[in-house]
């Protein structure tokens, strides 16, 4: 694959990707480099206004007007040889992507939010987003957790899936899923029976080698220094009413701005990022910098200190100055 990897180097060649970051990660592990520069149709299509996770067949439809046939997607792609459908369904999954990529570009020049595009995709081919320490694992499962305990169980566990996944070279959802490590997490199992009993976690899992491993690694995380845990704000048994109130608040409010946007909500903040800026102004999520703060994280702490309104004008919902 040198000639490959020499050519996604290459600085001359733009590398155009629909939802590029797995097939990446893919080439970090087995070249060590990250393709550059990239060019991801699906972040530049929601940039452009085109939804949350726009499929490559949907926007393949309307910018180069054609239609893919996806019925070859979950056949056996590791048998010899390829059948002529499997090779017309691989064509087709690339072909599109330059017709697609000049569209797109034209669309990011014409509004002027091409800036926005290459600070994704800078994010995109940083080598730093494909290095995954095991120990830093859990920071991707999403869970409210309400004790150091819990905490400590949940690094273990995310490490001890990690490395497994690594181990056995498979989808670290092979290994167990992301409900089950959150549901381990707050139900800490210290036996088989217990471990069996959880919903999100496979039967029969307490009986096997994975269900051994699994429990000696939460008897790891319960015996660790509660000193040694990184500091979270998850210890907080519930948020306040008021914490509460100006995250539904500012959802709304990112609607609205996403509306007048033509962007995907998805896009600028997640749940999370929403409720940390609620709870404190200096909180360091995505939507507190870059293109992302312009247009929303600043609108935000606008709303959340009262110096701007959501109201009605012409029967839609619009944010203004306040008043007060």
């Amino acid at each position: 694959l040198k000639p490959f990897f020499e050519l996604m180097k290459n600085e001359e060649v733009l590398k155009v990707f629909h939802a590029a970051r797995q097939d990446i990660e893919i080439m970090v592990h087995l070249s060590g480099t990250v393709p550059h520069p990239v060019f991801d149709t699906q972040i530049a299509a929601m940039v452009c206004g085109f939804g949350d996770q726009v499929s490559y067949e949907a926007i393949v439809r309307k910018l180069a007007k054609a239609q893919i046939d996806k019925s070859s997607r979950f056949t056996d792609w590791s048998r010899r040889p390829l059948t002529e459908k499997q090779l017309t369904y691989a064509l087709s999954d690339v072909t599109h992507l330059r017709t697609v990529y000049e569209k797109l570009k034209i669309e990011l020049d014409s509004t002027g939010r091409e800036p926005w595009l290459a600070q994704e995709m800078d994010i995109l081919t940083a080598i730093e987003t494909y290095r995954t320490e095991p120990e830093d694992a859990w920071k991707r499962i999403k869970v409210r957790l309400k004790s150091k305990k819990q905490l400590a169980v949940l690094i273990a566990v995310a490490g001890w899936r990690e490395l497994e996944a690594q181990e056995k070279n498979v989808p670290r959802s092979r290994v167990i899923k992301d409900d089950a490590v959150a549901e381990i997490a707050t139900q800490m199992p210290q036996s088989k029976e217990a471990l069996g009993q959880l919903r999100a976690v496979p039967r029969g899992m307490g009986n096997s080698r994975l269900g051994d491993g699994l429990l000696k690694v939460i008897k790891e995380g319960l015996a660790r220094d509660p000193d040694t845990l990184p500091h979270t704000n998850w210890g907080r048994d519930e948020t306040s009413d008021s914490t509460q109130a100006a995250a539904e608040i500012l959802k709304l409010a990112l609607k609205i701005v996403c509306e007048r946007e033509g962007l995907a909500p998805k896009l600028i903040a997640n749940t999370s990022d929403i409720e940390a800026v609620a709870e404190s102004d200096g909180a360091d999520v995505p939507l507190m910098h870059g293109w992302r703060r312009e247009v929303f994280g600043n609108v935000a702490l606008e709303l959340k200190h009262g110096r701007a309104m959501i109201g009605f004008r012409d029967g839609r919902a619009v944010i203004t100055q306040s008043r007060l």
